[in-house]
């Protein structure tokens, strides 16, 4: 298969390509994920909408091994990942200290960095499994240190599976376990991995190149995935929906007309690539069908989703008015206990370490025959320097 099978042009470098944040440039090859017009990701040739029902564990074997496992592989995983579950010591007295109000992304990162600091091999593979294997309770502590509840944690049973670990940890009062493991797993998979060049996964990679380490690398690629732009669109997404107020398809219509009027988004759709509805808006709607389909913020998603893209096509520059992977998620998340959305954009890291992590891996000891990918460092040129043929 050749660089340009897959329909991509490789471009000539213009003066337009310049200041315009690296969109459509090609800088390389990613191992685990690409992104199809009509099918939006693939993990390792899989598109995403044949792996919603697998466990996030064989997901995650998947993006480091590049096939999904057998059941003994599936088993051993397991295995491992328990080994290296648990936290190191310190970790929460780092989680006591820091401001209730700060935001849960930076929270995240810098939990990150404080399991890097306590533990790091130097090992690419083996600091990206530990991580991975430490997040569940790691996500946990911080909902608990942030909103008060430090006392009487629930122990780390590290034969749980790793959403079963979280939802432990993270032990709400009144609501279906099980339910909250079902969405969280399904919303998991979905988020792992979205291609080599988006904010986050780029930044990550960017900062291993100069042979940081994973656990910086990752706090780094959290810190990009915090804005409003990237990962935090999720959050605004159920801010919307809890804005709109009403599931009347009419009431929607006037609602959505407005915004747009008064030049403001439309929250959840759209898509960079896509030319259709995101297959992982499609299986957040699937699922919330079964569980939730009475409930009034689902009811208004699905409103949504039936006015928004047809007023939205009235403008000829929108190439895509179709639902996106955020117009569900907060629903679905809100349905099932989770209901502060700014803890959502965490949920949307913690999947991320996965794709990220195995990104890492890969550029740093397997491409390039073994020799890693060199340091990033894109060309600038001076301000009103002419721009001579660059290819």
């Amino acid at each position: 298969m050749g660089l340009l099978d897959n329909e991509e042009v490789l471009c000539e470098v213009t003066e337009n390509h310049l200041n315009t944040g690296l969109r459509g440039i090609p800088v390389g090859t990613c191992r685990t994920s690409f992104v199809t017009p009509d099918e939006g990701v693939h993990y390792c040739g899989y598109p995403i909408r044949e792996l919603v029902d697998v466990s996030p564990e064989d997901v995650i074997y998947l993006l480091f091994n590049k096939e999904l496992p057998n059941a003994e592989q599936s088993a051993m995983f397991r295995e491992n990942l328990a080994s290296r579950a648990s936290l190191p010591e310190g970790v929460e007295q780092v989680l006591s200290s820091l401001p209730k109000h700060g935001h849960p992304m930076d929270w995240l990162s810098i939990g990150i960095h404080t399991l890097g600091m306590y533990d790091t091999t130097g090992d690419w593979l083996e600091d990206a499994l530990n991580l991975i294997a430490r997040m569940p309770r790691l996500m946990g502590l911080i909902f608990r240190y942030r909103e008060g509840r430090e006392s009487d944690i629930p122990a780390d049973d590290v034969a749980q599976s790793l959403v079963e670990r979280f939802v432990n940890t993270l032990d709400l009062d009144g609501i279906d376990k099980a339910k909250m493991a079902r969405v969280v797993s399904a919303y998991f998979v979905l988020h792992m991995d979205h291609g080599g060049g988006n904010l986050s996964t780029f930044t990550g990679k960017s900062i291993a190149s100069g042979k940081a380490t994973v656990y910086s690398a990752i706090a780094g690629a959290m810190n990009a995935l915090s804005g409003p732009l990237h990962g935090r669109a999720n959050q605004s997404c159920l801010e919307f929906v809890l804005k709109v107020g009403t599931s009347d398809e009419a009431e929607v219509e006037r609602f959505v007309r407005n915004e747009l009027s008064e030049g403001r988004p439309v929250f959840g759709f759209g898509h960079a690539v896509l030319s259709v509805e995101d297959p992982r808006a499609t299986a957040q709607f699937e699922l919330g069908k079964k569980i939730c389909p009475d409930d009034e913020n689902f009811k208004i998603i699905t409103a949504l989703r039936n006015v928004a893209p047809r007023v939205l096509s009235e403008n000829k520059r929108i190439r895509n008015p179709n639902a996106n992977v955020d117009i569900a998620s907060g629903a679905l998340l809100h349905h099932v206990g989770l209901k502060d959305p700014t803890y959502y954009t965490t949920f949307f890291g913690w999947a991320r370490v996965a794709g990220i992590g195995a990104q890492i891996v890969d550029e740093r000891v397997v491409m390039r025959s073994g020799r890693g990918v060199p340091i990033y460092r894109p060309k600038y040129f001076p301000e009103g320097q002419e721009l001579r043929h660059v290819e």
